[in-house]
């Protein structure tokens, strides 16, 4: 699948601020015409980033995610450098706690370099690709294996996890609320999130920007849960505060 053009890109934050997009308006803002936009629409549309409405298109309804590998489209560039980054804070010779996701897939390519890891995962592309790196000893979960993104879920992979407490943990989230509540679309990933959560010594939270502009149905916890959160642009003056206020690092990603 290729990647978004840097406008179809834009065209998805429009439309993550304002709920709503629409050709004319997209059509003035990138100074290209009508037919362009619609094109782009409807590979956006297409993809299950958009949904198409008369004149426009409108974001997804907040109850379904939109596909897995239309998620890995979503700022690559950003998602990489999180993860190159999150991947920093991880020491050699540490054991870790990888959940689901395609920011938590780009912390698993960056730890190729280090040596002495146990990582523990519920992410099946997560084994796929560190199951060759020679410095990192790898245990999977039990559990159902979610078709839509390799996700291993349910109550087997709780207990197992449960068995274990690791000196870190990198977990993803489909949204962030202002108020600081992390969000998920299926209460199966939320309770391995939330084991994942209450069995590491350090959570570091791995999130771009974009997900402050979405929503999701499903609380896993509060902000003050995150030991360090690891993002690729700027925090609203509120966030951040909160942030202060529950001694969690912030760390950007160039």
């Amino acid at each position: 699948m290729d990647i978004l053009s840097p406008r179809q890109n834009k065209i998805l934050v429009l439309a993550g601020k304002k709920g709503r997009v629409d050709v004319d308006d997209l059509s003035a803002t990138f100074s290209v015409s009508p037919q362009t936009i619609r094109k782009d629409l409807h590979v956006l549309c297409d993809r299950q980033l958009l949904q198409r409405v008369h004149g426009g298109a409108i974001v997804g309804s907040g109850i379904e995610n939109v596909s897995y590998e239309a998620r890995r489209l979503l700022a690559p560039g950003a998602k990489k450098a999180i993860g190159k980054r999150a991947a920093e804070l991880i020491p050699d010779n540490s054991s870790l706690l990888i959940n689901i996701g395609t920011t938590t897939e780009q912390v698993a390519h960056a730890l190729k370099n280090h040596r002495g890891l146990l990582v523990i995962t519920n992410n099946v592309n997560a084994v796929d690709i560190m199951k060759d790196f020679m410095g990192v000893e790898l245990i999977i979960a039990g559990g159902k294996v979610r078709r839509s993104d390799g996700g291993i879920v349910g109550g087997a992979a709780v207990d197992f996890i449960s068995q274990f407490k690791v000196d870190y943990a990198v977990i993803g989230v489909s949204a962030i609320d202002e108020d600081g509540s992390l969000l998920d679309y299926d209460f199966r990933e939320v309770r391995v999130a939330k084991a994942i959560i209450a069995n590491a010594r350090h959570v570091i939270l791995v999130a771009d920007t974009m997900k402050f502009e979405r929503n999701a149905p499903i609380r896993i916890g509060h902000i003050s849960k995150i030991d360090t959160i690891v993002i690729d642009g700027g925090l609203s003056q509120k966030f951040r505060e909160s942030c202060r206020e529950h001694g969690i690092g912030v760390v950007i990603a160039d």
